[in-house]
């Protein structure tokens, strides 16, 4: 019996201690009514005062059924979430598809080269070039 009484005399003596530092009470939220701002705008939409929010969570329960406002509202931001990915995922989409044009034009344009070359080299000027010289098989 003797540890807990050595463990609670401990716990007791660190929150003396923390009570006592000056270091709890700058961490502190200070309590002064003045300095709260209304907020402006559309930040009026987003945050409620605080004894709005009590009365809030006081009548709503973790299994009351929502409101049609707050099932609408998430709707709502769930669709517009949707769309922002759909954009996301088509300019993306659009992004590659670019590039992997580019990079066909790239290798149309090397094998040509590389075609044109090839026959110049091989060309003896007397038969037509290579190019109009194949046989249909």
């Amino acid at each position: 019996m003797s540890w807990t009484y050595a463990t609670l005399l401990a716990l007791v003596a660190v929150l003396v201690a923390l009570s006592l530092s000056p270091e709890a009470d700058s961490a502190a939220v200070p309590s002064s009514k003045g300095s709260v701002k209304e907020p402006q705008g559309s930040m009026k939409k987003i945050f409620m005062k605080e004894a709005d929010a009590a009365t809030f969570f006081r009548k709503r329960s973790r299994r009351a059924s929502k409101s049609h406002d707050e099932i609408n509202a998430e709707q709502r931001q769930i669709l517009a979430a949707d769309e922002r990915m759909r954009e996301f995922n088509e300019e993306k989409r659009t992004r590659h598809e670019n590039f992997a044009e580019e990079e066909d034009d790239e290798q149309n344009e090397r094998s040509r080269e590389g075609t044109e070359q090839w026959s110049e080299f091989h060309y003896d000027g007397m038969h037509p070039p290579q190019e109009y010289n194949r046989q249909s098989i």
